[in-house]
C-alpha cells in the first residue's frame, strides 16, 4: 500500500524538494500551503505523515498540531519542519504530541531516513 504524506508549507522550494525526494521513495505526496486550509486537506486526503511548518499564513503549525489531536483519535504522525529551531519550540511540538522534530535547513538523507522510520 502507499504511504501518503501531506506538506503544509507555504516555501514553494521547500515543497518542491520535499515533493521530489519523497515521489523518489514512492510516496503519494499533496501539499497545501495555508494553515487556515490545513485541516480540511488532511480530512481529504487521510495521510500517513504531516510534515508541518511552524510558521504559515492564516494560522500557526502549532495550532494546526493541537486540531490534530483534538479531531482524531488516532491521528496521522506529525513531523514539524521549522526554521524556528529554539528549544522552546521544540517542547512547544513535543508538549502538543509531535512525532519528530527537524529544523530547516535539512540534509535530504537524514530527512528521508527519518520520514521512512515514522512510516515504517
Amino acid at each position: 500500500m502507499i504511504k501518503r504524506v501531506l506538506i503544509i508549507e507555504d516555501e514553494p522550494n521547500i515543497v518542491e524538494s520535499l515533493r521530489f525526494l519523497l515521489e523518489r521513495e514512492g510516496l503519494e505526496v499533496t501539499d497545501q500551503p495555508d494553515g487556515a486550509k490545513a485541516m480540511e486537506s488532511i480530512k481529504n486526503t487521510l495521510p500517513d505523515l504531516v510534515i508541518l511548518d511552524v510558521m504559515l499564513p492564516n494560522r500557526s503549525g502549532f495550532d494546526i498540531l493541537r486540531d490534530l489531536h483534538n479531531a482524531f483519535t488516532a491521528p496521522p504522525k506529525v513531523m514539524v519542519l521549522t526554521a524556528k529551531g529554539q528549544a522552546r519550540d521544540r517542547l512547544t511540538a513535543e508538549e502538543i504530541g509531535v512525532d519528530l522534530f527537524m529544523t530547516k535547513p535539512f540534509s535530504n538523507k537524514e530527512i528521508i531516513s527519518r520520514i521512512l522510520g515514522l512510516l515504517a
